[in-house]
């Protein structure tokens, strides 16, 4: 496979700047609803949206620490694998100590899931995790990978 450039060349090295080549899909009953929760609780930044409709059959969510989401109503079939069903997932979100801080505090404060309260994990993370109103789970933290 040949590289056509890096990652400093693309964006300078800096996270934010790089495009993202893994695009989870996630499907919602209420994928409008999903959306908004998404950006106005995590911050993230949505970049397109195709409606069907009332329903959304594609929609872009750029995670502004680098990475992005692709969401779509459960009911609009297409490219959808056989069927996915709404609210099947796991996310983790990767970004610093005082934005997972913050965003915890901002979680405290809605009606969501908690699975694991904000803690030090084994790993070296400081990490949370919920379940949306869907049921996917989103876990914060500041693990970046090995």
């Amino acid at each position: 496979m040949e590289q056509t450039g890096t990652a400093t060349e693309a964006g300078e090295g800096t996270a934010a700047a790089r495009p993202s080549a893994v695009w989870p899909t996630l499907r919602y009953t209420d994928a409008k609803a999903a959306i908004a929760f998404l950006c106005e609780t995590f911050g993230f930044r949505q970049t397109i949206e195709v409606p069907e409709g009332d329903l959304v059959a594609h929609a872009e969510l750029v995670w502004p620490d680098g990475g992005a989401v692709m969401i779509a109503s459960a009911a609009v079939d297409e490219g959808a694998p056989d069927p996915l069903p709404a609210g099947v997932g796991a996310v983790y979100l990767v970004t610093s100590e005082d934005r997972v801080r913050t965003l915890w505090e901002r979680v405290r404060q809605l009606d969501v899931r908690v699975m694991f309260e904000l803690h030090e994990a084994s790993y070296g993370s400081t990490t949370f995790t919920i379940r949306d109103h869907e049921g996917v789970y989103w876990t914060i933290g500041t693990y970046a990978g090995a």
